[in-house]
Protein backbone atom coordinates (compact mmCIF):
# COMPACT_ATOMS: atom_id res chain seq x y z
CA UNK A 1 0.00 0.00 0.00
CA UNK A 2 1.58 3.52 -1.07
CA UNK A 3 1.47 6.22 1.29
CA UNK A 4 -1.41 7.94 -0.32
CA UNK A 5 -3.34 5.48 -0.07
CA UNK A 6 -2.88 5.22 3.45
CA UNK A 7 -4.26 8.57 3.85
CA UNK A 8 -7.47 8.08 2.50
CA UNK A 9 -7.78 4.71 4.24
CA UNK A 10 -6.89 6.58 7.86
CA UNK A 11 -9.19 9.64 6.40
CA UNK A 12 -12.54 7.55 6.59
CA UNK A 13 -14.28 6.75 9.82
CA UNK A 14 -14.24 3.70 11.49
CA UNK A 15 -17.28 1.43 12.70
CA UNK A 16 -17.15 -1.30 15.20
CA UNK A 17 -20.43 -3.17 14.63
CA UNK A 18 -21.13 -6.01 16.88
CA UNK A 19 -24.67 -7.67 16.81
CA UNK A 20 -26.20 -9.85 19.29
CA UNK A 21 -25.40 -13.56 17.92
CA UNK A 22 -28.67 -14.31 16.30
CA UNK A 23 -29.49 -14.98 12.70
CA UNK A 24 -31.74 -11.61 11.96
CA UNK A 25 -30.06 -9.68 14.64
CA UNK A 26 -26.66 -10.10 12.33
CA UNK A 27 -28.80 -9.72 9.10
CA UNK A 28 -29.85 -6.80 10.58
CA UNK A 29 -26.18 -5.26 11.49
CA UNK A 30 -25.21 -6.41 7.95
CA UNK A 31 -27.22 -4.25 6.19
CA UNK A 32 -26.75 -1.15 8.53
CA UNK A 33 -23.17 -1.69 8.28
CA UNK A 34 -23.42 -2.16 4.27
CA UNK A 35 -25.11 1.17 3.90
CA UNK A 36 -22.43 2.78 6.57
CA UNK A 37 -20.25 1.31 4.25
CA UNK A 38 -21.69 2.98 0.95
CA UNK A 39 -21.46 6.27 2.65
CA UNK A 40 -17.84 6.06 3.46
CA UNK A 41 -17.32 4.24 6.80
CA UNK A 42 -14.55 1.68 7.18
CA UNK A 43 -16.69 -1.37 9.00
CA UNK A 44 -15.53 -3.94 11.33
CA UNK A 45 -18.63 -6.49 11.46
CA UNK A 46 -17.23 -8.61 14.82
CA UNK A 47 -18.88 -11.91 15.09
CA UNK A 48 -18.80 -14.60 17.87
CA UNK A 49 -16.35 -17.31 16.92
CA UNK A 50 -19.11 -19.86 16.93
CA UNK A 51 -21.11 -17.83 14.44
CA UNK A 52 -17.64 -16.91 12.43
CA UNK A 53 -17.36 -20.50 11.51
CA UNK A 54 -20.90 -21.00 11.04
CA UNK A 55 -20.89 -18.33 8.36
CA UNK A 56 -17.76 -20.06 6.73
CA UNK A 57 -19.26 -23.13 6.54
CA UNK A 58 -22.65 -22.23 5.05
CA UNK A 59 -20.96 -19.48 2.46
CA UNK A 60 -17.75 -21.15 1.74
CA UNK A 61 -13.53 -20.34 3.34
CA UNK A 62 -13.89 -17.32 1.63
CA UNK A 63 -17.61 -15.68 2.40
CA UNK A 64 -15.15 -13.76 5.41
CA UNK A 65 -12.65 -12.23 3.38
CA UNK A 66 -14.48 -8.98 3.33
CA UNK A 67 -12.93 -6.02 1.65
CA UNK A 68 -10.04 -4.04 2.58
CA UNK A 69 -12.62 -1.25 4.01
CA UNK A 70 -14.95 -3.63 4.99
CA UNK A 71 -13.68 -6.14 8.21
CA UNK A 72 -14.70 -9.22 9.83
CA UNK A 73 -13.32 -10.16 13.71
CA UNK A 74 -14.43 -12.17 15.76
CA UNK A 75 -14.51 -12.83 19.35
CA UNK A 76 -14.95 -16.12 21.65
CA UNK A 77 -18.27 -16.32 23.37
CA UNK A 78 -17.46 -18.32 26.30
CA UNK A 79 -19.39 -21.19 25.77
CA UNK A 80 -18.40 -25.16 25.08
CA UNK A 81 -18.04 -25.99 21.46
CA UNK A 82 -21.54 -26.84 19.67
CA UNK A 83 -23.18 -28.40 16.59
CA UNK A 84 -22.49 -25.43 13.92
CA UNK A 85 -26.23 -26.41 12.56
CA UNK A 86 -27.99 -25.60 15.55
CA UNK A 87 -28.83 -22.98 17.51
CA UNK A 88 -26.91 -22.25 20.87
CA UNK A 89 -29.34 -22.04 24.29
CA UNK A 90 -30.75 -18.63 24.41
CA UNK A 91 -30.58 -18.74 27.92
CA UNK A 92 -26.76 -19.98 28.65
CA UNK A 93 -25.92 -17.38 25.55
CA UNK A 94 -27.59 -14.31 27.62
CA UNK A 95 -25.97 -15.61 31.11
CA UNK A 96 -22.43 -15.67 28.93
CA UNK A 97 -23.07 -12.08 27.50
CA UNK A 98 -22.63 -10.47 30.67
CA UNK A 99 -20.46 -12.57 31.95
CA UNK A 100 -17.21 -13.40 29.06
CA UNK A 101 -17.69 -10.74 26.31
CA UNK A 102 -16.26 -7.67 28.07
CA UNK A 103 -13.04 -8.50 28.33
CA UNK A 104 -12.26 -10.02 24.75
CA UNK A 105 -14.44 -6.92 23.23
CA UNK A 106 -12.25 -4.57 24.71
CA UNK A 107 -9.13 -6.25 23.58
CA UNK A 108 -10.23 -5.90 19.91
CA UNK A 109 -10.62 -2.69 20.43
CA UNK A 110 -7.40 -2.11 21.34
CA UNK A 111 -5.83 -4.47 18.97
CA UNK A 112 -7.49 -1.98 16.39
CA UNK A 113 -6.66 1.08 17.37
CA UNK A 114 -3.29 -0.18 18.29
CA UNK A 115 0.09 1.42 16.68
CA UNK A 116 0.41 -1.39 14.34
CA UNK A 117 -3.07 -1.65 12.66
CA UNK A 118 -3.48 -1.07 8.93
CA UNK A 119 -7.01 0.56 10.24
CA UNK A 120 -8.17 4.20 10.67
CA UNK A 121 -9.10 4.19 14.33
CA UNK A 122 -12.04 2.98 15.99
CA UNK A 123 -14.59 6.33 15.48
CA UNK A 124 -17.92 5.03 16.92
CA UNK A 125 -19.27 1.56 18.01
CA UNK A 126 -22.57 0.38 16.55
CA UNK A 127 -23.82 -2.08 19.07
CA UNK A 128 -26.67 -4.50 19.40
CA UNK A 129 -28.64 -3.50 21.75
CA UNK A 130 -28.93 -6.06 23.89
CA UNK A 131 -25.05 -6.43 24.16
CA UNK A 132 -24.73 -4.34 27.10
CA UNK A 133 -21.34 -5.06 27.86
CA UNK A 134 -20.49 -3.24 24.91
CA UNK A 135 -21.82 0.79 26.91
CA UNK A 136 -18.76 -0.08 29.59
CA UNK A 137 -15.96 -0.90 26.69
CA UNK A 138 -16.81 2.01 25.11
CA UNK A 139 -16.59 4.36 28.07
CA UNK A 140 -13.83 2.57 29.33
CA UNK A 141 -12.08 3.45 26.09
CA UNK A 142 -13.50 6.59 25.51
CA UNK A 143 -15.58 5.74 22.15
CA UNK A 144 -18.71 7.00 21.05
CA UNK A 145 -21.40 4.18 20.69
CA UNK A 146 -24.57 3.91 19.28
CA UNK A 147 -27.17 0.97 20.17
CA UNK A 148 -28.93 -0.64 17.26
CA UNK A 149 -32.53 -1.76 18.43
CA UNK A 150 -33.85 -4.54 15.81
CA UNK A 151 -37.25 -4.27 17.52
CA UNK A 152 -40.35 -1.63 17.17
CA UNK A 153 -40.14 1.53 18.92
CA UNK A 154 -43.28 -0.20 20.82
CA UNK A 155 -41.72 -3.14 21.51
CA UNK A 156 -38.32 -1.08 22.90
CA UNK A 157 -40.49 1.11 25.18
CA UNK A 158 -41.86 -1.55 26.76
CA UNK A 159 -38.12 -3.13 27.28
CA UNK A 160 -37.71 0.32 29.14
CA UNK A 161 -40.41 -0.30 31.64
CA UNK A 162 -38.88 -3.53 33.31
CA UNK A 163 -36.33 -2.13 35.41
CA UNK A 164 -38.53 0.85 37.42
CA UNK A 165 -41.75 -1.73 37.28
CA UNK A 166 -39.60 -4.29 38.85
CA UNK A 167 -37.78 -1.55 41.34
CA UNK A 168 -40.96 0.44 41.92
CA UNK A 169 -42.97 -0.65 45.33
CA UNK A 170 -46.18 0.53 43.20
CA UNK A 171 -45.84 -1.87 40.48
CA UNK A 172 -43.60 -4.59 42.36
CA UNK A 173 -46.64 -6.17 43.86
CA UNK A 174 -47.80 -6.56 40.18
CA UNK A 175 -44.99 -8.24 39.27
CA UNK A 176 -44.39 -10.09 42.49
CA UNK A 177 -45.17 -13.48 40.48
CA UNK A 178 -42.36 -12.70 38.42
CA UNK A 179 -39.99 -12.53 40.40
CA UNK A 180 -40.39 -13.79 43.74
CA UNK A 181 -43.12 -16.46 43.64
CA UNK A 182 -42.66 -19.46 41.73
CA UNK A 183 -46.34 -19.98 40.95
CA UNK A 184 -47.28 -20.52 36.85
CA UNK A 185 -51.11 -20.14 37.43
CA UNK A 186 -50.44 -16.38 37.53
CA UNK A 187 -49.34 -16.81 33.83
CA UNK A 188 -53.03 -18.61 33.06
CA UNK A 189 -55.00 -17.13 35.58
CA UNK A 190 -56.21 -13.36 34.17
CA UNK A 191 -53.48 -11.67 36.07
CA UNK A 192 -51.16 -10.75 32.78
CA UNK A 193 -54.46 -8.67 31.70
CA UNK A 194 -54.25 -6.10 34.65
CA UNK A 195 -53.72 -2.79 32.83
CA UNK A 196 -50.00 -0.76 33.74
CA UNK A 197 -50.53 3.15 33.41
CA UNK A 198 -48.19 5.90 32.76
CA UNK A 199 -46.06 4.42 29.78
CA UNK A 200 -45.54 7.26 27.46
CA UNK A 201 -46.83 6.41 23.86
CA UNK A 202 -48.81 3.35 24.60
CA UNK A 203 -52.25 3.22 26.19
CA UNK A 204 -53.92 0.52 27.94
CA UNK A 205 -50.99 -1.84 28.12
CA UNK A 206 -51.59 -5.15 29.95
CA UNK A 207 -48.88 -6.90 31.56
CA UNK A 208 -49.20 -9.48 28.89
CA UNK A 209 -48.17 -6.83 26.18
CA UNK A 210 -44.91 -5.73 27.79
CA UNK A 211 -42.08 -8.30 26.28
CA UNK A 212 -42.48 -11.94 27.32
CA UNK A 213 -39.08 -11.97 29.02
CA UNK A 214 -41.24 -10.48 32.39
CA UNK A 215 -43.23 -14.16 32.21
CA UNK A 216 -40.57 -15.52 34.09
CA UNK A 217 -40.71 -17.34 38.12
CA UNK A 218 -37.00 -16.97 37.76
CA UNK A 219 -35.45 -13.65 39.13
CA UNK A 220 -32.58 -15.19 38.14
CA UNK A 221 -33.26 -15.84 34.24
CA UNK A 222 -30.40 -15.05 32.38
CA UNK A 223 -32.32 -13.59 29.78
CA UNK A 224 -34.32 -11.06 32.57
CA UNK A 225 -30.98 -10.16 33.68
CA UNK A 226 -29.72 -9.55 30.27
CA UNK A 227 -32.78 -7.28 29.00
CA UNK A 228 -32.83 -5.23 32.79
CA UNK A 229 -29.16 -4.64 32.70
CA UNK A 230 -29.70 -3.40 28.66
CA UNK A 231 -32.81 -0.97 29.43
CA UNK A 232 -30.89 0.27 32.76
CA UNK A 233 -27.44 1.13 30.47
CA UNK A 234 -28.80 2.09 26.88
CA UNK A 235 -29.67 5.95 27.71
CA UNK A 236 -26.37 6.01 28.92
CA UNK A 237 -24.93 5.90 25.45
CA UNK A 238 -24.79 8.77 22.27
CA UNK A 239 -28.00 7.79 21.01
CA UNK A 240 -30.01 4.49 19.71
CA UNK A 241 -30.77 3.31 16.00
CA UNK A 242 -34.18 1.28 15.75
CA UNK A 243 -35.87 -0.54 13.18
CA UNK A 244 -38.33 1.31 12.52
CA UNK A 245 -39.79 4.41 10.60
CA UNK A 246 -41.57 7.12 12.06
CA UNK A 247 -44.89 7.28 9.94
CA UNK A 248 -45.40 3.62 11.67
CA UNK A 249 -44.35 4.44 14.80
CA UNK A 250 -44.20 8.58 15.54
CA UNK A 251 -45.88 8.07 19.23
CA UNK A 252 -43.26 5.45 20.56
CA UNK A 253 -40.37 7.08 18.66
CA UNK A 254 -41.56 10.62 20.24
CA UNK A 255 -42.05 9.23 23.81
CA UNK A 256 -38.35 7.45 23.49
CA UNK A 257 -37.07 11.01 22.39
CA UNK A 258 -37.26 11.96 26.00
CA UNK A 259 -35.04 8.70 27.51
CA UNK A 260 -32.42 8.98 24.88
CA UNK A 261 -29.81 12.09 23.82
CA UNK A 262 -31.11 10.70 20.40
CA UNK A 263 -33.29 8.60 19.01
CA UNK A 264 -32.54 7.38 14.45
CA UNK A 265 -35.26 5.75 12.77
CA UNK A 266 -33.35 3.87 10.21
CA UNK A 267 -36.10 1.45 8.92
CA UNK A 268 -36.69 -0.49 6.74
CA UNK A 269 -33.56 -2.05 5.90
CA UNK A 270 -35.09 -4.50 3.16
CA UNK A 271 -32.91 -6.24 0.73
CA UNK A 272 -34.73 -4.65 -2.74
CA UNK A 273 -33.64 -1.02 -1.22
CA UNK A 274 -30.07 -2.37 -0.39
CA UNK A 275 -30.15 -3.95 -3.96
CA UNK A 276 -30.60 -0.07 -5.65
CA UNK A 277 -27.69 0.54 -3.95
CA UNK A 278 -25.13 1.93 -6.94
CA UNK A 279 -21.38 0.63 -7.00
CA UNK A 280 -22.21 -1.74 -4.15
CA UNK A 281 -18.83 -3.16 -3.18
CA UNK A 282 -20.27 -4.89 -0.62
CA UNK A 283 -23.12 -6.79 -2.29
CA UNK A 284 -21.32 -9.66 -2.25
CA UNK A 285 -21.38 -10.14 1.70
CA UNK A 286 -24.03 -12.27 2.69
CA UNK A 287 -26.32 -12.84 5.54
CA UNK A 288 -26.84 -16.49 6.30
CA UNK A 289 -25.65 -18.38 8.89
CA UNK A 290 -27.29 -21.87 7.60
CA UNK A 291 -27.03 -23.27 3.53
CA UNK A 292 -29.88 -21.71 1.45
CA UNK A 293 -31.94 -24.91 0.37
CA UNK A 294 -33.35 -23.28 -2.99
CA UNK A 295 -35.70 -26.29 -4.05
CA UNK A 296 -38.93 -23.95 -2.67
CA UNK A 297 -38.61 -21.57 -5.04
CA UNK A 298 -39.59 -23.90 -8.03
CA UNK A 299 -42.90 -24.31 -6.14
CA UNK A 300 -42.82 -20.81 -5.38
CA UNK A 301 -42.71 -19.51 -8.64
CA UNK A 302 -45.31 -21.78 -9.73
CA UNK A 303 -48.02 -19.92 -7.61
CA UNK A 304 -49.95 -17.53 -8.89
CA UNK A 305 -48.36 -13.31 -7.25
CA UNK A 306 -49.69 -12.37 -4.11
CA UNK A 307 -51.50 -15.62 -3.55
CA UNK A 308 -48.51 -17.40 -1.07
CA UNK A 309 -48.71 -17.04 2.85
CA UNK A 310 -44.93 -16.77 3.86
CA UNK A 311 -44.34 -17.95 7.58
CA UNK A 312 -41.20 -17.62 9.23
CA UNK A 313 -40.56 -17.62 13.19
CA UNK A 314 -37.08 -16.91 13.44
CA UNK A 315 -33.74 -18.41 14.41
CA UNK A 316 -34.05 -19.01 18.24
CA UNK A 317 -37.74 -19.34 19.11
CA UNK A 318 -39.10 -22.81 20.62
CA UNK A 319 -42.51 -24.07 19.86
CA UNK A 320 -43.99 -27.43 20.94
CA UNK A 321 -46.01 -29.94 19.22
CA UNK A 322 -49.18 -29.17 20.00
CA UNK A 323 -48.70 -25.48 18.88
CA UNK A 324 -46.83 -26.09 15.98
CA UNK A 325 -49.94 -28.32 15.08
CA UNK A 326 -52.61 -25.97 16.23
CA UNK A 327 -50.48 -23.08 13.84
CA UNK A 328 -50.71 -25.47 11.05
CA UNK A 329 -54.15 -26.17 10.92
CA UNK A 330 -54.81 -22.15 11.18
CA UNK A 331 -52.44 -22.14 7.82
CA UNK A 332 -54.43 -24.44 6.64
CA UNK A 333 -57.71 -23.06 6.93
CA UNK A 334 -57.06 -20.00 5.37
CA UNK A 335 -57.48 -21.82 1.98
CA UNK A 336 -54.62 -20.23 0.82
CA UNK A 337 -50.56 -22.19 -0.33
CA UNK A 338 -47.97 -21.11 2.74
CA UNK A 339 -44.52 -21.58 2.50
CA UNK A 340 -43.47 -21.87 6.43
CA UNK A 341 -39.98 -22.07 7.34
CA UNK A 342 -39.05 -23.92 10.25
CA UNK A 343 -36.39 -25.93 11.70
CA UNK A 344 -36.61 -29.12 13.19
CA UNK A 345 -34.29 -28.34 16.14
CA UNK A 346 -36.40 -25.52 17.22
CA UNK A 347 -39.41 -27.63 17.57
CA UNK A 348 -39.39 -29.82 21.27
CA UNK A 349 -41.29 -32.49 21.81
CA UNK A 350 -41.72 -33.29 18.20
CA UNK A 351 -42.55 -36.62 16.43
CA UNK A 352 -43.56 -35.76 13.29
CA UNK A 353 -46.35 -38.25 12.88
CA UNK A 354 -48.34 -36.22 11.04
Amino acid sequence: MDSSNKVVLTDKPHAVCIPFPAQSHIKAMLKLSKRLHHKGFHITFVNTEFNHQRFLQSRGPNSLDGLSDFRFESVPDGLPPSDLNATQDIHFFCDSIMKNFLAPFSDLLVKLNGATSKNPPVTCIISDGFMPFTIIAAQELGIPIVMFFTISACSLMGYMQIPSLKDKESYHLKLKSFIDFADESYFTNGYLDRVIDGILGMKNIRLRDLPSPIQTIDPNDAVFKLVIEAAERAPKTSGIVIHTFNALEKDGLDALSTMFTHVYAIGPLQPLLMNHLPNDLSKSIGYNLWKEETECLDWLNSKSPNSVIYVNFGSITVMTQKQLIEFGCGLANSKHPFLWIIRSDLVIDIEFEF
